[in-house]
């Protein structure tokens, strides 16, 4: 009697983008035993550590993905119920509204909040090392014309991969979505910026009034078609988001101390601690922030080989609220 034996071969699986998305996308495949590659741009995991806000990830979505993952309880010691606090303030600072953890009645109920930062650090450190390419940016995508549903990949570094499977978790400005879907970011008719004070500085005692306004989790002042929306991260630090209904034409200032004077005139008026959080923000974590989004019914034609998920799929503002729970869900 003779026998024969077969190999199977996995399929080639590349995952393109190392947000929250992709990540929470390579760590479900690699603990069901499906070997992906994940390709990220930035250079190392420690690249832009410091940009990027808060996430609430909610109990049936974001940190269900997290618990079917057996991150449950790295997760529970890392986010923070108190930062579910948020206070609604005029331009004069005083509050109108507010919630704190108290008004919250169980943790199924609960929407605890977590640096991107650290969620990141949480799944990278759940995936091997060899499983993620730093410093890969996708320059070009193509379909092979051999109808197998497999893709071309080639990076700026001069890399090229084949994929059996190709997933888009590329963001806003996704290279992988003209694939399957001809729609593009549309403009919010939101413009703004994005600043941040330092752990250390924030501390200060001269910048008390800036921590008391803020609280443990958020604060956001709006009146006359703008908005300063104001958190405390998990170390510390102080991050804002200014924004305002206008044109896409406006331009944030490249030099520090001119978009400090843009934005001090934007808010001309108001209380005085948003001023402050202005006058001592970081020179290097002034960002400019337009806002985009998808059309919320985005779908797109089922193409062999290739998908997308997150901001590639389902682009939409802060003030939709759900983006962490679609891209982790």
């Amino acid at each position: 009697m003779t026998s024969a034996s077969s190999t199977v071969t996995q399929p080639t699986i590349a995952i393109i983008g190392g947000g929250p998305a992709g990540l929470t996308t390579l760590l479900s495949l690699h603990n069901r035993g499906v070997k992906a590659t994940l390709y990220e741009r930035e250079a190392s995991s420690k690249s832009r550590a410091y940009v990027g806000g808060m996430l609430d990830l909610t109990w049936d979505e974001g940190q269900r993905a997290l618990r079917e993952n057996g991150l449950a309880e790295v997760f529970k010691k890392n986010s923070r119920l108190e930062a579910q606090e948020s206070r609604l303030c005029g331009k004069d600072g005083v509050v109108l509204a507010g919630r704190t953890e108290a008004d919250i009645p169980d943790e199924t109920k609960a929407r605890p909040e977590i640096d991107r930062r650290v969620l990141r650090e949480i799944m990278l450190a759940a995936i091997l090392e060899d499983a993620i390419k730093w410093g890969h940016t996708l320059a070009s995508v193509r379909p092979l014309a051999d109808g197998t549903g497999k893709h071309e990949l080639t990076f700026a570094n001069g890399a090229v991969v084949v994929s059996d499977y190709l997933i888009g978790a590329d963001g806003a400005n996704s290279r992988v979505r003209p694939l399957v879907s001809s729609a593009t970011p549309i403009y919010y008719g939101v413009n703004g910026a994005e600043i941040s004070i330092p752990p250390a500085v924030a501390a200060l005692p001269e910048n008390a009034a800036i921590r008391d306004a803020v609280g443990l989790g958020t604060c956001s002042c709006a009146e006359d078609g703008k908005v300063i929306s104001c958190q405390r991260n998990g170390d510390g630090r102080i991050r804002a988001y200014v924004w305002f209904r206008g044109s896409l034409d406006w331009k944030l200032p490249h030099e520090p101390q001119e978009a400090r004077r843009v934005l001090h005139e934007m808010f001309e008026g108001w209380a005085a601690w948003v001023h402050k959080i202005i006058d001592v923000c970081a020179d290097d974590a002034i960002y400019p922030r337009p806002l985009f989004y998808l059309p919320a019914d985005h779908r797109w034609t089922h193409t062999p080989g290739v998908t997308i998920i997150g901001d590639a799929a389902h682009l939409m503002s802060p003030y939709a609220g759900m983006g962490g729970q679609r891209r982790n869900a």
